[in-house]
């Protein structure tokens, strides 16, 4: 990506998937095969996760909602389709229902075998898939802006993608579970505000020298400026059980990082939130996703979920009006608040039987 002003508001969106037995639905750690296949068609649009059971599909640079969804429906087609040639199936979830993270095995690349050495059990146990979307924001002062002023707005986006209601064999109880599994991390969650540019440069410069991390990407922040990229990153959901809903996340993302920006340019107050309201606000979310109260950070109250976003829409809607995206993500808003998130589809996907591996069947990517 080029630092050009041509350059703002561009999308890219990275996946994570797990790999499962198609007869035993149980995790799979064959990613070494499958990239292999995939990357006769995908070429570096596929790459190794932290697990072996898992993988990654990253998409070009795009310019519109209708470039994401044309990408994402062709990586995970192609995926799909060598993960079949392998024996094996590609699944959109948070996390795996029933396999447990000692039948997995950490990636032996050196990165990865690092992050085991230095985090040890934490590391262990990430098998957890999330999303990442990276919206393009040229000026590097304003993207500081960006990143503090989206904060408080994270959360119903956060309860809209919630799809991992289960680990272990058993339904823990909230929406995204990967939420809580993910905050282990020591530089995992919730960002402190920056007042610039240099302060962030600065706070990353004090972490290296103190030997807290030994690469800015190591920074996990559930928002964070690209440590390779003039983009904004938004890190905080699973990934989606559909490429609609994958698409919703991305209008609402760079709708929010649109509008962050308007504001700031325009030199308007920046919320200073207390991190305390914004801990609850995220717990709330990856607890009951759309199934109850959230916390309205801005008014400093509990609302309906559904008015929650209601109120995101409603405040972004010139923003994505501006792109052209109202009507599709607003459809796709309402379409998931009715049929419901990932989380609530596979509780439905148990209920009808009582059998975890009919929830893997649900979030079993197609190669067609």
């Amino acid at each position: 990506m080029s630092s050009s002003q041509a350059e703002d508001f561009t999308l890219g969106m990275e996946e994570e998937y797990f790999l499962v037995d198609p007869v035993t639905r149980a995790l799979r750690g064959d990613s070494d095969a499958v990239i292999a296949q995939a990357r006769e068609t995908v070429e570096d649009q596929a790459d190794h996760e932290l697990q072996l059971s898992q993988l990654e599909s990253v998409t070009p640079v795009c310019r519109t909602l209708g470039e994401v969804r044309s990408h994402l429906s062709r990586l995970r087609r192609e995926l799909a389709s060598a993960a079949e040639a392998e024996g094996s199936r590609l699944v959109a979830s948070g996390t795996h229902p029933f396999s447990h993270w000692d039948e997995d095995r950490v990636t032996p690349k050196p990165a990865y075998l690092a992050l085991e050495q230095d985090y040890q059990q934490v590391a262990r146990e990430q098998l957890v898939c999330g999303s990442h979307v990276h919206v393009g924001i040229s000026d590097p002062e304003i993207a500081v802006h960006v990143m503090n002023r989206m904060r408080p707005w994270l959360w119903p986006i956060l309860a809209l993608s919630a799809n991992s209601p289960f680990w272990l064999g058993a339904d823990t109880g909230y929406a995204s579970f990967r939420t809580e599994v993910w905050t282990r991390w020591p530089m995992a969650g919730i960002p402190e505000r920056f007042e610039s540019r240099a302060e962030y440069d600065d706070v990353l410069d004090t972490l290296l020298a103190a030997g807290a991390i030994d690469d800015p990407a190591r920074i996990y922040w559930d928002v964070r400026l690209s440590a390779r990229f003039p983009t904004v990153e938004l890190r905080v959901t699973d990934v989606s059980l559909t490429v609609d809903q994958a698409v919703m996340v991305a209008g609402l993302c760079r709708a929010l990082a649109r509008t962050c920006h308007a504001e700031a340019v325009r030199g308007e107050p920046e919320p200073r939130p207390r991190h305390e309201l914004l801990r609850a606000a995220k717990w709330r979310a990856a607890r009951y996703g759309l199934g109850a109260d959230l916390i309205d950070v801005a008014g400093r109250r509990s609302v309906p979920a559904k008015d929650l976003v209601g109120d995101l829409l409603a405040w972004v809607r010139p923003a994505l009006d501006e792109d052209g995206d109202w009507d599709e993500v607003s459809a796709l808003v309402e379409d998931t608040i009715a049929g419901g998130n990932g989380a609530a589809r596979q509780r439905q996907a148990f209920t009808r039987a009582g059998r975890l591996e009919d929830v893997v069947d649900l979030a079993i990517v197609s190669a067609t």
